[in-house]
């Protein structure tokens, strides 16, 4: 079992934008915005190809978003993880992680938020030759001199990149996909060892703990779920939850964000959590039992979710 979290070592929370400019729309997320940062949080997690709607005319439409919203508030102390590769936000493997691509991206991300840029981050590799990742690396090399941290995501083929990191020395954070019924911890094995994993992902693609809620239109019909395959599942997590309520000595568990941040919470080696939300009361939900975590002992809830892992 791991240790009891302590504020040294709890992960950092940080603000998903993949719906930005999709279900999300600008005034909402300028109000998840004014919220997340009046409550004292600062990092908020983005990508080249968000949102993810398949919508070529909103490719890189959150970032915008999220620049003007900068501009407005002259805002300076923000900490922006941006990953970059993608070329389209039409959910393909088309990618270009090119050293003269990686220096073009830095000088217009540094342009576009200014100190507000504090990560730079290679956004789904499926490569597997060690050249070309080389190269990816050497460019990074560059962003790591101008002061910013390195980041992998979606990386096929992290062998690779263990492989040459032994000339390079790159202290990456690395985000995954990660949940209580799917994990890619695993996958990263070699990198191992460090607290340097962010989860996003955390929610199962926008599953709700009630069946006839994951029957409307939802986020994980938006992105591309099927609610009719989840009753066995749910199940699970409802007995999960209900034997869990039975200690009365912390905050009952009454929906999935809950369990997706207890399950991201105790897994060793996170570094942060990304959430999501698509209203100022999911927000105010997801910070509010976030915030309290460290208080409460939800390890058993965390034992349970692990077995549910496929093996």
């Amino acid at each position: 079992m791991m240790p009891e979290p302590t504020p040294s070592v709890e992960p950092d929370l940080l603000l998903g934008t993949a719906m930005w400019g999709w279900t999300t729309p600008k005034d909402m997320a300028f109000q998840l915005l004014d919220d997340w940062y009046r409550r004292g949080f600062r990092t908020v997690d983005m990508a080249t190809n968000y949102p993810i709607d398949k919508v070529p005319g909103h490719f890189r439409l959150a970032e915008q978003i999220l620049a003007e919203w900068i501009k407005a508030n002259g805002v300076n102390d923000l900490e922006v993880m941006m990953k970059i590769g993608s070329v389209n936000n039409l959910r393909t493997q088309e990618h270009v992680l090119t050293e003269s691509f990686i220096l073009m991206m830095l000088d217009e991300y540094k342009w576009m938020f200014g100190s507000n840029l504090g990560t730079l981050m290679v956004h789904w590799d499926n490569r597997d030759d060690a050249t070309a990742v080389e190269e990816t690396l050497v460019g990074l090399d560059f962003a790591r001199k101008a002061g910013l941290r390195t980041g992998l995501s979606g990386i096929r083929h992290p062998e690779i990149y263990h492989a040459l990191n032994a000339r390079f020395g790159f202290d990456f954070s690395i985000q995954i996909k990660h949940n209580p019924l799917y994990s890619d911890f695993e996958h990263y094995a070699l990198f191992h060892g460090a607290r340097r994993f962010i989860a996003y992902g955390i929610n199962a693609g926008g599953l709700k703990l009630r069946q006839e809620d994951n029957s409307l239109k939802s986020c994980l019909q938006a992105r591309g779920g099927n609610p009719a395959a989840t009753p066995e599942i749910l199940q699970k997590l409802e007995a999960i939850v209900a034997k869990g309520n039975e200690n009365t000595h912390r905050p009952k568990l009454v929906a999935m964000h809950q369990l997706g941040l207890i399950f991201a919470y105790y897994q060793p080696g996170m570094a942060g959590i990304i959430t999501g939300p698509s209203s100022p009361a999911q927000l105010t939900a997801a910070v509010d039992f976030y915030q309290m975590l460290p208080q409460a002992d939800y390890a058993d809830i965390y034992g349970e979710l692990k077995k549910l892992q496929p093996k």
